[in-house]
């Protein structure tokens, strides 16, 4: 999987403008360690309408939450939902995807986000965001 987008910064919009992708911004938070048990890594991605070009539209977001393993990232979990704009602040606005942490392994973690608006071509970028190491591993 490529991704082409620059990484968003944790609930902060990425540095793309709105006329990059369409008029939206795709998003999300750095990939976490949920605060309820078990230990699970979390994540979050959700687009956002800067423009009000999208005010009626439906996006599905997928997100998929990504492991390092030498120099290669590997999938290990995923989600996707239909969501309209305004993620940042609304979580049923969202996707989420989550992780079982299996120990307590030090572990690089990134997500890629993907929005895709329901009925309207846009353009096949993705999100990325920053690697963060935590203790959980996959």
């Amino acid at each position: 999987m490529s991704a082409s987008v620059a990484a968003p910064s944790a609930y902060a919009a990425s540095e793309m403008t709105a006329s990059d992708v369409g008029g939206f911004v795709t998003d999300g938070d750095h990939v976490h360690v949920s605060s309820s048990p078990p230990a699970t890594a979390s994540a979050h991605g959700w687009w956002l309408d800067p423009l009000g070009k999208h005010k009626n539209v439906k996006a599905k977001v997928t997100i998929w939450l990504q492991t390092k393993h030498g120099h290669t990232w590997k999938n290990v979990a995923d989600g996707s939902k239909s969501v309209k704009a305004g993620g940042r602040g609304a979580s049923s606005r969202r996707a989420n995807a989550r992780k079982t942490c299996e120990n307590r392994n030090k572990t690089q973690w990134r997500s890629v986000i993907d929005v895709d608006l329901i009925g309207i071509a846009d353009s096949p970028e993705k999100a990325v965001t920053k690697t963060v190491t935590l203790s959980c591993g996959a």
